[in-house]
């Protein structure tokens, strides 16, 4: 990272997104001293402490929550200027950050990531996967990708998958040794692959029929809080799991899996790559969010 006036305000902002030193300065290429120097120096010039550390965490104090706040949108903006006057219009550079859920890259990947990385070499995608939902304005993102029902009101969306279904399966065997469920109370019955959210409980199953909403809670027997372990868990028949059909459509057409109860299961909207409105979209989004439409139209 290039030294400027900026640079503590930069650092101040990776520490607090990372929650690390030690990740900030590998984001920021800089060494963990020089990083613990920068917060250290800006302190001392505000008179006030913004982190409060301990061996083994960092977390941002009531005063540095408010003044990162303040900060992270104007850093976002700066970094866009200077991307923009430095950009050819066929050839953008830079950074790309997005907010992502976790197991959606991986599933994004190609072609979109990949052709995006082929096609503009000199940008740099820097994305983060993780389950909380993220202001991308105050964090200083320039683009978050969610579920459609996930995205604010005041973002623009962009199309990233069609439709969606979270669906009921198992395996052959565990149905043939614990019985079909023939109804959403049938599942109380079993044992689950349990899913964990980010907020720490563990998620209840929707279920939708003929608007009839259900929210069954089925006993775990393990819970986990990442999509692919829970598909794998599922595979090794464990339990009865509630996965996304991006993940079980392989195996059931194989017969490796069997979806139950699908008349309870409806399809929702999506993935959506959403960011703020503005009259000058970043060149290096722009060209993104053009990769999509291109994907889409294919």
């Amino acid at each position: 990272m290039h030294r400027s006036g900026l640079t503590e305000l930069e650092v101040v902002l990776a520490v607090a997104q990372r929650q690390s030193f030690r990740a900030a300065a590998r984001q920021l290429g800089m060494s963990a001293t020089a990083v613990s120097n920068a917060v250290a120096g800006l302190e001392s010039r505000l008179k006030i402490r913004l982190f409060n550390r301990s061996t083994r965490s960092v977390a941002l104090t009531p005063a540095g929550a408010r003044y990162v706040e303040r900060i992270a949108p104007a850093l976002a903006e700066i970094r866009r200027a200077s991307e923009e006057i430095a950009t050819q219009p066929d050839a953008p550079t830079g950074t790309l950050r997005i907010s992502a859920p976790q197991e959606c890259v991986s599933l994004l990947y190609e072609p979109l990531i990949e052709t995006y990385l082929r096609r503009y070499p000199q940008m740099r995608l820097d994305i983060t996967s993780e389950s909380r939902m993220v202001d991308i304005v105050a964090e200083g993102y320039d683009a978050g990708i969610r579920l459609a029902e996930s995205v604010p009101q005041d973002m623009i969306a962009v199309e990233l998958t069609g439709d969606i279904r979270m669906l009921v399966v198992a395996t052959p065997d565990y149905f043939a040794e614990h019985g079909i469920p023939q109804s959403p109370e049938d599942l109380l019955r079993h044992k689950s692959v349990g899913m964990r959210m980010s907020h720490g409980g563990i998620y209840h199953w929707e279920l939708e029929r003929h608007q009839q909403k259900l929210r069954v809670n089925v006993p775990p027997r393990i819970v986990l809080n990442e999509m692919r372990a829970i598909h794998r868990a599922a595979l090794s028949g464990v339990g009865i799991a509630f996965i996304s059909d991006w993940f079980a459509r392989e195996d059931i057409a194989s017969g490796r899996l069997i979806s139950v109860l699908d008349e309870w299961c409806p399809a929702f909207g999506g993935l959506r790559l959403y960011y703020p409105g503005r009259r000058h979209v970043p060149p290096g989004l722009k060209a993104f969010i053009d990769l999509v439409h291109e994907i889409q139209a294919r």
